[in-house]
C-alpha cells in the first residue's frame, strides 16, 4: 500500500512552491508595469538585487496561505525563516532531489514574458524547498553562488565591435600604419598641417592603405608616382619627390613605411607645383603677390579618388595657356627627354629632298643621323641612318626656335647650335619662368567681365589688355631702371583713372634729384613748371599741376598697392621708340593712355561707348576720376621667356637680374628652406624737412599758401581715415591733392 500521508506532503510541497513562483511573477510584473520594458539581462539583474516595495508593504510569506492541516511544514517554509519572494527566487539553491511524482502546474502568459531566460536566471523549480530541514538559506555560501549566473550576462549590454571594413590581407599593414600615425617619433611629413590630414585621412578609411591593395600598387598608386617621376616635364626637379621602391616592400612594415612616404611626396609636389619651390620673397623685397597655398586634406581627397590620379596631381601647375605653350617648349629644347648629352659630330651637310614626278625622294645616309634622331627626340626610327622627311622637319623646328633660317638642312651653324651650351642657358630661362608662373594668382581676370586682366612684361616692355583668353589690346610701356628703380612685381585691382592728375614728386626723388639741383640752381622748381611748399610739420612738399607738361601726362592708372606705383601717361613720347625702355623711377608709362582708358572703360562700363576722342575730351586744368564698376586685376609679371601669338619661343635679356638670382639659389640645393618668406624691411617714405632748402629758394608756403591737405597716398590708400576719392566731372571746382609718383 502506498503511504498517502507522504505523498500528500510531498503534493504539499510543490503547491506552495507554484504559489511563491506566481507571487514573485506578479509582483515583478507589477514593478515592470511602472518602468520601461527591459532586456532579458536586466530583468536577470533586476531579479537579483532585492528592492524596496513601493507601499512598504512586507511580502507574503506562507503564513498568509491556509496550510494543509494534514502536512507538516518543512522547518524551511516557517514564517520566521522565509524571505521576500523576489530574493527567494534567485537564491534558494536548486533541488537536490527529483521532484515527486506530480508535476509543478505551467506559469501563466504573464510568467511568461517576464521570466528570464536559463542563460540569465536560475530555472522556475529551483524555488521548491530542500526535502530536508537546514538552516535559513540566507545563511548558507550556497546562495551566492546561485546568484553568479543572474550578473554573469551584464557585459552583453555593452555594444558590440563593428566588423573592420579593411580587407583581411590588407589589415596588418592598416595596423601598422595606425601605430605610425600615432606614434611622436614619425619624421616623414615636414608639416604639422600635413601630418594632421594623413591621419585624418587614414584614420577616416579605418588606416587601409590606398596606394597598395593586397601588396600590390593601386591606380591611384601607379598615377601618383608616375606623375612624380615626371616631374621635370614641370621643370621641376624628380629627386625632390623620391618614390619608395614598393617592390621590395614585402612585409606589412615596409609597405606602410613606403604608404606613407609616397603621401609624403605627393604633398611635396602638389605644394610646389601650386606655390614654386621658392617663396617669391626669397628674389627680391619689391615682390608681392597673392599666396595660394594647397589644402593637404583636399589633396588627399582629391587624387586618391580621382579616376586618374596623374592628371589630378598634375593640376596643381599652372593652367594658364602661356605655362602649357612654355612646357611645350621645355620638352622641345630637351629633345623630349634629360638622358645623356648627345653631341653631333661635325660632317658634310645633310639635306632631305621631297619627290618630284619623276624623281624619288633623295635620303642621305649619314652615321650621325642615330645620334641626331635621339637628340631630338624622334623615336621613330630611331637606329635609321637615312635623313628622311621626319629628321629633316624637326631640325627644320629647331632651327626656328634658335632663331637660324628655317631649312631643314642640317649644315654647320646648326650642328653648333644643337652642341652649344646656349641651349642649357635656355633651358634655365624657360624653368625660372615657369618658376614665376606659380607665384600668379590661378584666376588672374575678374570672371563677372570674361576675365579681363591687365599683363605686362617688364623684359618685353608691353601691356596687354586680355578678355576670354585673349589679347584684346596691346601697348608698349616705360618700366622701372634696374636697382632700387626698379618695377616691382605685384598683382592688384585697378579701381578707377585719373584724367589731368597733379603730380607730387615722392620724397626718393626729392632727396636724390632735386634738393640737389636746388643747391646749384634755386630757380630750377619754378622753371620747371614745379611748386615747393612748406608743410605743417616743416617739411616740404614739391607738386606739379594738371597740364600737358606734367609728369604723369593727361591719365593716370590707379591701383592702390603698397609699393606705391602706378601707370601713366608721360609728355617724353619719343622714349616708345627705344627697344629698351628701362628709365622710370618704378611707375609704368603707357604709350597710347586714352585707348588704354576707353578700351579698360568699355569692359567695366560697355554700355557708355568711350573712345579715345571722349577721353581727349576731358583733358583740361582740373582732376577727373572715372571710377570703374568692377575692378580690373592688374598683373605685372617678369616673362624673360615666353611663346608669342605666333607660337615661337622668345627670350629677353634678364634685365633686373631676377633669372641669375632664381638660378642660384635653385643650384644651392637648400631645398624646401626655399619655401620660407623672407621678411624685407620697407621702403621710408618721411618727408624731406624744409631745413634741406638752400637760400633763395621760392616756397609757395611762405607766401599765405599752407599745406595742400591729404596727399594721394592717404586719399588713395585709405591713410589717415580720408575716404575713397569720389568722381570729380569737369565744370567743378578743382579740390587740391597730390599724387606721388615714383
Amino acid at each position: 500500500m502506498r503511504d498517502c500521508s507522504n505523498n500528500r506532503r510531498g503534493f504539499d510541497r510543490v503547491l506552495m512552491a507554484v504559489a511563491a513562483t506566481f507571487l514573485t511573477v506578479s509582483a515583478t510584473s507589477a514593478l515592470a508595469q511602472d518602468t520601461p520594458h527591459s532586456s532579458a539581462s536586466e530583468l536577470a539583474i533586476d531579479a537579483a538585487i532585492p528592492r524596496p516595495e513601493p507601499a512598504n508593504v512586507p511580502p507574503p510569506t506562507a503564513s498568509d496561505f491556509k496550510a494543509d492541516t494534514t502536512a507538516a511544514l518543512p522547518d524551511a517554509a516557517k514564517p520566521a525563516d522565509v524571505k521576500p519572494a523576489d530574493v527567494q527566487a534567485t537564491e534558494a539553491k536548486p533541488a537536490e532531489t527529483k521532484p515527486v511524482d506530480a508535476k509543478p502546474a505551467e506559469p501563466s502568459a504573464t510568467a511568461k514574458a517576464v521570466e528570464p531566460k536559463p542563460a540569465d536566471a536560475p530555472k522556475t523549480d529551483t524555488a521548491v524547498a530542500p526535502s530536508a530541514p537546514a538552516p535559513a538559506p540566507a545563511a548558507s555560501p550556497a546562495p551566492a553562488t546561485a546568484a553568479a549566473p543572474a550578473t554573469a550576462p551584464a557585459p552583453a549590454t555593452e555594444p558590440a565591435k563593428a566588423a573592420s571594413n579593411v580587407a583581411a590581407e590588407d589589415q596588418p599593414v592598416a595596423d601598422k600604419l595606425r601605430e605610425l600615425l600615432a606614434g611622436k617619433s614619425l619624421r616623414t611629413f615636414d608639416r604639422k598641417n600635413e601630418r594632421a590630414a594623413a591621419e585624418k585621412f587614414y584614420s577616416g578609411r579605418e588606416y587601409a592603405p590606398v596606394f597598395t591593395k593586397a601588396g600590390k600598387l593601386t591606380d591611384a598608386g601607379k598615377g601618383v608616382i608616375a606623375r612624380l617621376k615626371d616631374a621635370a616635364a614641370d621643370g621641376l626637379d624628380a629627386s625632390d619627390y623620391p618614390v619608395p621602391d614598393f617592390a621590395a616592400a614585402t612585409s606589412p612594415d615596409a609597405l606602410a613605411d613606403a604608404e606613407l612616404k609616397l603621401a609624403a611626396s605627393m604633398l611635396d609636389y602638389a605644394r610646389q607645383a601650386q606655390s614654386g619651390r621658392m617663396h617669391w620673397s626669397q628674389v627680391s623685397g619689391d615682390i608681392l603677390y597673392p599666396e595660394h597655398p594647397i589644402d593637404p586634406a583636399e589633396v588627399f581627397a582629391n587624387v586618391t579618388s580621382a579616376k586618374d590620379a596623374s592628371a589630378a596631381l598634375d593640376g596643381y601647375n599652372p593652367q594658364q595657356k602661356l605655362y602649357k605653350e612654355l612646357k611645350k617648349k621645355l620638352a622641345e629644347l630637351r629633345g623630349q627627354g634629360d638622358g645623356p648629352v648627345i653631341t653631333i659630330a661635325d660632317g658634310p651637310a645633310l639635306k632631305y629632298l621631297p619627290a618630284r614626278k619623276k624623281q624619288a625622294a633623295v635620303e642621305m645616309d649619314d652615321p650621325r643621323v642615330p645620334d641626331l634622331r635621339n637628340k631630338l627626340g624622334i623615336t621613330e626610327d630611331a637606329d635609321s641612318t637615312k635623313y628622311d622627311a621626319t629628321v629633316a622637319r624637326a631640325v627644320e623646328k629647331f632651327q626656328s626656335s634658335v632663331d637660324l633660317k628655317p631649312t631643314g638642312v642640317l649644315d654647320e651653324r646648326t650642328v653648333k647650335a644643337l652642341n652649344n651650351p646656349k641651349r642649357d642657358r635656355q633651358i634655365d630661362t624657360v624653368i625660372v619662368n615657369m618658376e614665376r608662373w606659380r607665384w600668379l594668382p590661378r584666376q588672374l581676370g575678374a570672371a563677372s567681365v570674361g576675365n579681363a586682366y591687365v599683363i605686362l612684361n617688364i623684359p618685353d616692355y608691353t601691356l596687354k589688355v586680355m578678355q576670354n583668353g585673349a589679347p584684346v589690346w596691346t601697348t608698349r610701356v616705360v618700366t622701372g631702371k634696374p636697382g632700387q628703380h626698379a618695377t616691382p612685381l605685384l598683382t592688384e585691382t585697378m579701381k578707377y583713372i585719373t584724367v589731368n592728375p597733379t603730380w607730387n614728386v615722392p620724397p626718393s626723388i626729392i632727396y636724390n634729384e632735386y634738393l640737389p639741383a636746388l643747391q646749384q640752381d634755386p630757380t630750377v622748381l619754378q622753371r620747371m613748371g614745379l611748386r615747393l611748399e612748406r608743410n605743417r610739420d616743416g617739411s616740404i612738399h614739391i607738386s606739379q599741376p594738371p597740364g600737358e607738361a606734367n609728369a604723369l601726362g593727361r591719365i593716370r592708372f590707379n591701383f592702390p598697392n603698397k609699393f606705391l606705383v602706378y601707370q601713366h601717361d608721360t609728355p617724353d613720347k619719343y622714349l616708345f621708340a627705344k627697344d629698351e625702355r628701362a628709365f622710370s623711377h618704378g611707375c609704368m608709362r603707357v604709350q597710347n593712355p586714352d585707348q588704354y582708358a576707353a578700351v579698360l572703360l568699355n569692359i567695366t562700363e560697355p554700355n557708355q561707348h568711350y573712345t579715345p576722342e571722349r577721353i581727349r575730351s576731358m583733358y583740361g586744368s582740373s582732376e577727373v576720376d572715372l571710377k570703374f564698376p568692377t575692378p580690373i586685376p592688374v598683373n605685372i609679371t617678369y616673362q624673360t621667356a615666353f611663346v608669342d601669338d605666333a607660337g615661337k619661343l622668345q627670350f629677353r635679356r634678364d634685365v633686373y637680374g631676377r633669372d641669375a638670382t632664381m638660378l642660384s639659389l635653385l643650384r644651392n640645393s637648400r631645398g624646401k628652406d626655399l619655401e620660407t618668406v623672407v621678411a624685407h624691411a620697407q621702403p621710408s617714405y618721411s618727408r624731406p624737412p624744409s631745413s634741406s632748402l638752400p637760400a633763395g629758394v621760392n616756397v609757395a608756403g611762405d607766401n599765405g599758401f599752407g599745406s595742400s591737405g591729404p596727399n594721394f597716398f592717404e586719399r588713395l590708400f585709405g591713410g589717415f581715415g580720408q575716404p575713397e576719392p569720389q568722381p570729380i566731372r569737369r565744370g567743378q571746382a578743382q579740390q587740391q591733392r597730390r599724387v606721388i609718383t615714383r
